[in-house]
């Protein structure tokens, strides 16, 4: 079972080959065995088993479920759970258990998919590299010694150390694809507003989305036409009807007539010469597939990171500002007064990377450095939207890397966070959109360590988007080559 991808297992369970209790007592102990890479936080083995004989009496009764009934999945550490640790990674909501599901949730116990735990992660998804974590770094399973990306590290890792067959992780400025780029999986941040963010623990409110993790593009499809679609909860959320993307038995098999724009500007600032090879032969394979490749070059380049940084972190100090050590969540011990509650509850809940991105939020919002430094941005972000309707006139797809270079090793990215932070610059301008981008595998680099890319396309064009990336997974191998976690 653990060869197969979550469609395939899914039809295996409904045909009788596995039942569904056979599948996730399995994957449990895949997990209690082999997760060297320290993906998971919380493995809900108890509530699991129980689901599993809840969605086999169903699959029993001859109940139609989703195309992925019985499969387990994970979810990333931001997602509300009832009942279940929620902690973001953070010393600050250690101990807190939500008393609600998050909508995406709720919609995956409905189609027949059973949550089997939740994944480490940056902590509140500020960070790049899986290491700011109270459980400790998430490590590369291709290289033990090597970080992962994030913030969504635990999701991409899990994939990739194939200890579940999805995940679901968050996206604010490259938070899925930067891991799966690093990790050789596959992923989709879908537009804004086109999934729920009800139940899902804020970083930058304009910004966040979540979206699935999979072994190939079926597999993320399969699963984001479950938890896709309007919300009356979540007013950011837009989306009439969840997203069909129907058999992929009849997709289309070619892509004539369409036309990609290669991000030239992106490639030359990749620091691999590695990485930049292996997006100019994902390029090569577009157009052995029948797609027309033309480079251009992404405006604004210079502004993207200090404008992404801007508001993410305002929106992100914000956020964070319900943390106090009153209502919930960690509360010093030391503190002897009401001001001594919020000062000392904060200074230790939250690591040194969360106190940096508050800082730098306070201060753009603050009464002499709004207009100069949040306003700026906020116009910058409209220039960006502006910039990608001009494109999308001339072209149906965007191409570029997702990340600079492959994966660093564990301690490099930390200690450098200007590196870090200008990391995301492939991916900030996505989010600043609110565009729809899928994340690749497209080759290795000579350690043997993953090299991604993603397809950015207009907003709500997900069904094309994913057209296209099955294309390119249909004649090429990559994103079935799967590592030996090193100890």
């Amino acid at each position: 079972m653990f060869e197969m991808s979550a469609l395939e297992l899914s039809a295996a369970i409904k045909a009788g080959k596995f039942s569904v209790a056979e599948v996730v007592g399995a994957y449990i102990e895949r997990i209690e065995k082999a997760d060297k890479c320290n993906a998971f936080v919380t493995v809900t083995k108890k509530e699991a088993l129980a689901c599993a004989e809840k969605i086999q009496a169903r699959i029993k009764a001859g109940e139609t479920l989703s195309p992925l009934a019985g499969v387990p999945i994970a979810l990333k550490d931001n997602i509300s759970t009832l009942g279940i640790e929620t902690t973001c990674a953070s010393k600050t909501l250690q101990g807190y258990a939500p008393v609600f599901n998050a909508t995406v949730v709720d919609r995956l116990e409905s189609a027949g998919l059973i949550v089997i735990g939740k994944l480490n992660m940056d902590e509140f998804a500020m960070g790049r590299s899986g290491e700011t974590s109270v459980f400790g770094p998430v490590k590369n399973p291709w290289d033990t010694s090597h970080i992962t990306g994030g913030s969504s590290s635990g999701s991409a890792a899990a994939i990739a150390a194939g200890l579940v067959p999805l995940t679901l992780g968050s996206d604010t400025g490259g938070s899925i694809r930067h891991p799966c780029s690093f990790c050789g999986v596959t992923g989709i941040k879908p537009t804004y507003g086109a999934v729920s963010r009800h139940g899902l623990v804020a970083f930058a409110s304009s910004l966040d989305q979540i979206g699935p993790i999979g072994g190939n593009i079926e597999d993320c499809a399969a699963l984001l036409a479950i938890i896709s679609g309007k919300d009356g909860v979540d007013g950011t959320c837009v989306l009439e009807k969840p997203f069909e993307f129907g058999g992929f038995e009849a997709a289309v098999e070619n892509l004539n007539g369409v036309k990609i724009g290669l991000a030239k500007n992106f490639l030359e600032s990749c620091t691999s010469e590695d990485v930049k090879q292996a997006i100019l032969a994902a390029a090569k394979d577009f157009e052995a597939a029948g797609a027309s490749i033309e480079e251009f070059d992404m405006p604004l380049m210079d502004y993207l990171t200090p404008a992404y940084n801007a508001i993410a972190c305002a929106e992100g100090a914000s956020n964070l500002s319900r943390y106090d050590g009153l209502k919930f969540g960690y509360r010093s011990p030391q503190a002897k007064s009401l001001s001594d509650v919020y000062r000392m509850s904060r200074g230790e809940g939250f690591s040194i990377e969360v106190k940096k991105r508050i800082m730098l939020g306070t201060f753009v919002l603050s009464a002499g450095n709004y207009d100069a430094y949040y306003r700026k941005a906020l116009q910058i972000r409209s220039l960006v939207k502006d910039a990608y309707n001009k494109l999308f006139e001339k072209f149906d797809f965007l191409l570029s890397p997702v990340v600079p270079s492959t994966a660093p090793k564990l301690g490099e990215t930390a200690n450098d966070p200007v590196k870090m932070y200008n990391s995301g610059i492939f991916n900030v301008p996505v989010n600043l959109a609110g565009l729809p981008a899928a994340a690749l595998p497209c080759g290795f680099d000579p350690k043997g360590l993953p090299i991604g890319f993603q397809l950015v396309g207009k907003a709500f064009s997900e069904n094309k988007l994913v057209e296209a990336a099955r294309v390119y997974q249909a004649r090429t191998g990559h994103h079935t080559k799967r590592p030996g976690v090193q100890a």
